[in-house]
């Protein structure tokens, strides 16, 4: 038996080894640890068994709810958004009405110094200015109120614009617009495109009618060419009355020189004083050889004859009475007390003062013939149109309507639209959170 037991055969059945209890979480179980479920004394009475449970599962979340919030930004996107910009398509497409471009393009024209004008140099500059200025000029009196009311008065701006205030209010000008709106009107229908390196403008005119945009246009050169035009005859003006005050007072600063030297020579009955003074170095000069043929022939004497001759006494008379007049003849040019004129004047300041008036004269001759010179080119410039307003592009007629600008327009109010509603619901989500 103990054989079979031991051998075992197949079919024999083994020792039967109860499996283990399970264990609570966080109890030990080594051999060093108390038991679990230490035995019970006799008599106790054994506490009934815990079962093990799993951990409960949360149950899974349910579809997605619309709340109150969610349906709030959908309708404000839908009033601040939708709704406008619904309104824009349907006027732009269906109320404004259609305008019509007309483009003209111009500069203005400075006419180039040539001939007598570049020779003088810069006394052309009188009648002249700068290119950029003007146009900078011109560029601001396309803007200005003279213009919009001159045009007004031959082409009928309010009358043409304030047509079709019934039909679209936004593009059209109101009847009872003043002077000051038709100005700010004018702004929105005339664009000006301006190159200051060049010199260059383009004007593009907005109206409901073809022919009336290209009038406009029209009119804008006319009144630019006759402000040029102004511009032009005021600069020879003032050209003009520069050049003639010059002349005058270079007249007036001849005659004056002119004057002082007449009065000078009558003073001192010396015409020229330069002259005078070459003619005393002439006679100092005759002196000079006076003196040396009289020192030679004295010399001969001496060898020839004794002292006592009554020549050599003649001839030193002579040598002392030139050696004299040298004498006198030089301190006429620097002594203060030798009088060489009829009010008593010394020569050196006679000169001094002769020089003076002479270099006065030469400076009024100068002036004057500059000031002839001047009036010449201003009044040549007077003669010619200096300036003008050349048109490299002539006033344009539409065939077909381009403004307004519907699609852009359009995209511009809905990007804006969009933008102002995700501001106010960021705003607002900011808000909401803080609470």
């Amino acid at each position: 038996m103990n054989d079979a037991a031991q051998g075992g055969g197949a079919n024999a059945p083994g020792p039967v080894v109860a499996a283990p209890k399970p264990v609570p979480a966080g109890q030990a179980t080594g051999p060093n640890q108390p038991h679990p479920n230490p035995p019970k004394a006799p008599g106790e009475q054994q506490e009934p068994k815990k079962k093990w449970q799993p951990p409960p599962v949360r149950e899974m979340a349910g579809p997605a709810r619309m709340k109150r919030r969610h349906w709030g930004l959908i309708v404000s996107f839908g009033l601040m958004v939708i709704a406008p910009l619904m309104l824009v398509l349907l006027y732009m497409w269906l109320v404004a009405e259609d305008q019509y471009a007309s483009t003209v393009g111009f500069t203005v024209r400075q006419e180039e110094d040539g001939g007598a004008s570049a020779v003088l140099g810069g006394l052309a500059q009188l009648a002249g200015s700068s290119t950029s200025s003007d146009s900078d000029i011109l560029y601001e009196f396309i803007l200005s109120q003279a213009l919009v009311r001159t045009i007004d008065e031959k082409v009928g701006l309010k009358g043409h614009y304030s047509a079709y205030w019934d039909d679209d209010p936004v593009f059209a000008l109101s009847p009872e617009a003043t002077i000051e709106d038709l100005q700010e009107y004018w702004e929105r229908i005339v664009r000006i495109s301006y190159d200051q390196g060049s010199g260059l403008m383009d004007v593009r005119v907005l109206a409901f009618d073809p022919d009336k945009a290209q009038a406009i246009a029209r009119q804008i050169i006319l009144e630019g060419q006759a402000m040029i035009n102004a511009l032009n005859e005021q600069a020879r003006e003032d050209a003009m009355r520069y050049a003639e005050v010059e002349l005058d007072e270079a007249v007036a600063r001849l005659k004056e020189a002119r004057e002082a030297l007449t009065n000078f020579r009558t003073r001192t009955t010396i015409v020229d004083p330069g002259a005078d003074l070459q003619g005393r170095m002439g006679v100092m000069n005759g002196l000079q050889q006076q003196l040396a043929t009289a020192l030679i022939e004295y010399d001969l004497l001496r060898e020839q004859t004794n002292e006592d001759d009554p020549r050599i006494t003649q001839v030193r008379r002579r040598i002392d009475a030139i050696r004299n007049r040298i004498d006198e003849e030089r301190q006429a040019f620097t002594s203060d007390t030798t009088t060489n004129s009829t009010d008593g004047e010394d020569y050196p300041t006679l000169i001094a003062e002769y020089e003076g008036l002479v270099v006065d004269r030469e400076f009024a001759e100068e002036s004057y013939r500059a000031s002839l010179a001047a009036v010449d080119v201003a009044r040549a410039k007077a003669s010619r149109q200096s300036r003008y307003l050349a048109t490299y592009v002539q006033p344009t007629r539409a065939e077909s309507s381009e403004y307004p600008q519907r699609l852009t327009i359009s995209l511009l109010a809905g990007i804006f639209l969009l933008l102002l509603w995700s501001i106010c619901a960021l705003v607002y989500y900011s808000i909401r959170d803080r609470r």
